[in-house]
């Protein structure tokens, strides 16, 4: 019989298949092949294995990443149809733990399919030229595909162990009347001071549907706050927070956490919570939950961010040692945060939030919001994501809070949705009340300013109106701060109840930065230290009278 006639057998023919046995192949389909193999382990893993290697292995491999694909198209369903539900289980103690465990898995799993993939292309096969550029391909593939998928895994993990160190383990929290009241206190707990006096109050109120927010303002020197009826308080001053000039809203912490603490049995922080509760009782609402904040993680946080960007109405010093604490004089300045535009990093933000210096406390109280706005317009998912590790090490200096971690799912949803939308603004005090009214406060024209405050929020969000215009509020509204209002819904100037002026003033970006004195001379740090030196701290504070004016950038 003439070998013409000899057929090859199935298993010959098996053999001369140059992806499964690549020792018959040429060296340019040997290098090919070799980058093929690598692309298939990288795009869909088990594939190699499947067509050039052990067969059960592939197989098993490709089931799993069938079973990860579906899982990301059921990611991005939730993504679209329910977000809050997405967020609530990345967010949630036990299911980010598991969660990592199954990625930590996968990227061992993946890894080991590429070490298997090497050992398929066999490199000794290669050519010698074409060996390196395979193997770097190779490693390339695993640092981008189990390299990546362990490196999501690792910040997870941060981002799990933050909220831990954040959040609390309590109930979850409902919605009153529609809305999500925090209080925000900034606390400054230095080695001079017993317990944490939280030195910048604030409410934030937001919608639970739409997340529009409102902030309400309470000065630190603010007397005679109310309790809520159910405080535990409200025994010993039935009648407000009122013993003298000591008794201060910010004194309350200190207070209660080292005289009345046993009022508080199996409160993780009763300083905070009697805080809280002088707040709801004052505002006349009820706050559901706190968040205090030491200054020094304030900084920790901008600096996190890459640093915040605002217009400064005004030069702000950063303070030198206290002269005088009653009369809050102190020595040179340290250095001046100057009018325009500034892109400040978390020393200077700090000072521009906390510097009171030739200003009262609301001018304070203005950057302070300022700031805070900052920070919630220029978090945006890139910064985020490119930072993340730094922002949630810097968020566990967060000192306290009793936000549930079970719900901060649905606050990441609402904080998506708020941003972009102007703040509506209350403080209690200049621009919205006379300088005196924190020292004898009316408690029901309070209470009618925060009633029309968050009407007024609602009410344009219904109405479909642009989140910077204004409802034209009652007699008795605030003072509610954004972009000015078409002439049709803008509230002329008079007098509010209570004969307290509730004047409209420009919009907190309708303003131009004060940078010249009024002779056109310059303002310059040179110019407001040699003023220091001569002791001429009333011309200062004319040159910087301006300095609570603020807008993000």
């Amino acid at each position: 019989m003439s070998s013409s006639k000899i057929q090859q057998s199935p298993s010959d023919t098996a053999l001369t298949d140059p992806v499964r046995y690549p020792v018959s192949a040429s060296a340019q389909v040997r290098t090919k092949r070799g980058f093929v193999l690598v692309l298939m382990t990288l795009l869909v893993p088990g594939s190699a294995q499947l067509v050039a290697g052990d067969r059960r292995l592939g197989r098993a491999a490709l089931r799993v990443t069938l079973c990860v694909w579906a899982a990301l198209v059921l990611a991005i369903i939730l993504l679209l149809a329910n977000r809050t539900l997405l967020l609530n289980i990345i967010t949630n103690p036990f299911a980010s733990l598991v969660l990592i465990i199954v990625m930590v898995a996968l990227a061992a799993g993946w890894a080991v399919l590429f070490i298997n993939t090497l050992r398929l292309i066999r490199p000794v096969l290669l050519a010698p030229q074409a060996r390196p550029a395979v193997v770097i391909a190779l490693v390339l593939a695993m640092v981008a595909g189990s390299g990546s998928l362990g490196y999501a895994a690792y910040l997870l993990n941060v981002s799990r162990n933050a909220i831990g160190s954040i959040f609390s383990a309590g109930p979850a929290i409902e919605p009153v009347e529609g809305r999500y009241n925090f209080l925000m206190m900034g606390g400054d707990a230095g080695d001079d001071r017993t317990g944490r006096r939280p030195d910048s109050l604030s409410v934030l109120s937001v919608d639970a549907k739409t997340g529009q927010t409102a902030i309400i303002s309470i000065p630190r020197n603010f007397q005679n706050a109310q309790f809520s009826a159910d405080s535990p308080m409200r025994a010993i001053y039935p009648d407000g927070y009122n013993c003298g000039d000591e008794c201060l809203i910010n004194a309350i912490n200190t207070e209660v956490t080292n005289e009345h603490a046993d009022l508080y049995p199996g409160v993780a922080d009763p300083g905070a919570q009697a805080t809280l509760e002088a707040v709801s009782g004052t505002l006349g609402m009820d706050i559901q939950a706190y968040v205090l904040v030491d200054m020094d993680g304030f900084a920790k946080l901008i600096d996190a961010m890459g640093g915040i960007r605002i217009k400064a109405g005004g030069w702000v010093p950063i303070s030198g040692e206290t002269i005088d604490e009653a009369n809050g004089i102190h020595g040179m300045p340290l250095g001046w945060i100057p009018a325009g535009d500034n892109t400040l990093d978390g020393f200077h933000a700090l000072w521009y939030g906390r510097s009171r210096e030739f200003v009262d406390d609301y001018a304070r109280i203005a950057r302070q919001q300022c700031v805070q706005q900052a920070m919630l317009k220029q978090l945006d998912p890139a910064t985020l994501l490119a930072k993340f590790e730094d922002i949630a090490n810097a968020g566990t200096k967060v000192v306290d809070s009793n936000i549930s971690s079970s719900q901060l799912g649905s606050f990441l949803d609402l904080a998506i949705k708020a941003k972009g939308k102007e703040a509506k603004r209350l403080t209690l005090g200049p621009p919205d009340f006379d300088a005196s009214f924190s020292t004898v406060p009316n408690f029901d024209i309070i209470h009618d300013r925060v009633d029309q405050l968050l009407a007024s929020a609602s009410e344009a969000q219904s109405a479909g109106a642009p989140d910077d215009t204004l409802v034209a509020p009652s007699d008795a509204a605030g003072h509610l701060q954004a972009a000015p209002a078409p002439a049709a819904l803008a509230p002329a100037a008079r007098p509010a109840a209570g004969g307290i002026p509730a004047q409209q003033s420009p919009a907190p970006s309708d303003f131009t930065p004060v940078t010249t004195t009024p002779d056109g001379e310059p303002i310059t740090e040179e110019l407001l230290n040699g003023l220091k030196r001569q002791g001429n701290e009333q011309a200062i504070r004319e040159l910087v009278a301006t300095n609570g004016q603020c807008a993000p950038l």
